[in-house]
């Protein structure tokens, strides 16, 4: 079995759910346990998930592993045809806990899986002017290479990409901290969406590269500087 199917059947036959996930959270620590959180994800029923995607995050490190499962089993139920958890999932993007930001984006990506319409559609609504954090969502859901096995998805993501790199480029706030979040998800996604069809994404990355901006050239750096386009063997004219 994968360390995810261990973990999904571990956590199916725990007595205590909740004291399971704060024990195997690996949290407090670098990286959070990402097999227990997919495998309980996709356990949880709704009103569990309800409950805590909306809870405040307490003293307890643990609280966010247990928070970002709830959420990530919404971006689940809003694949099953659920439209109302979106917009909890839109309140926490622009969350203070970097790692409840990050589960929004995954469960972007888990409700991607089933429906890419939908991601599509949100991702692009979300890279409109407003919060540059739920911006950032957007970039990190789209940015996967999974969902990007097809030309519309890699449209959608490119379309997504230049949204938001307008953002950083639009704010009148340079160094506050959600244009840095920003930047920083653009400097690899960029990458990640060019690699998936250099065809349709490197004009567009090339056009970017040409304008005379700081923030932009420190993204183009960035994304050069990914393995994954190293291997491509691309070069700016």
């Amino acid at each position: 079995m994968s360390k995810q199917e261990v973990e999904w059947a571990a956590f199916r036959a725990a007595s205590d759910r909740i004291a399971y996930l704060r024990a195997n959270s690996h949290l407090p620590g670098p990286r959070s346990n990402l097999e227990l959180l997919a495998a309980a994800a996709e356990e949880v029923d709704r009103p569990w998930a309800d409950e805590w995607a909306a809870a405040r995050v307490g003293p307890d490190p643990t609280d966010v592993f247990v928070i970002s499962v709830a959420l990530v089993a919404l971006g689940r139920f809003a694949a099953a045809g659920s439209s109302d958890p979106v917009a909890l999932l839109r309140r926490r993007a622009a969350d203070d806990q970097w790692r409840i930001r990050e589960a929004v984006a995954i469960a972007l990506q888990r409700l991607g899986d089933d429906r890419p319409d939908e991601l599509a559609r949100i991702c692009v609504e979300w890279s409109e002017p407003g919060d540059l954090l739920v911006a950032r969502a957007a970039v990190a859901a789209v940015a996967e290479p999974r969902l990007l096995r097809n030309q519309a998805a890699v449209d959608d993501a490119l379309e997504v990409m230049d949204r938001a790199t307008q953002l950083v480029v639009s704010s009148r706030d340079r160094r506050g901290e959600s244009v840095r979040v920003l930047r920083q998800a653009l400097g690899y996604a960029w990458s990640v969406v060019i690699a998936a069809d250099s065809g349709r994404g490197w004009p567009r990355f090339v056009a970017w590269s040409k304008r005379d901006d700081p923030d932009i050239a420190w993204l183009v750096r960035e994304n050069l500087k990914k393995n994954r386009l190293v291997r491509l063997g691309l070069t700016l004219p």
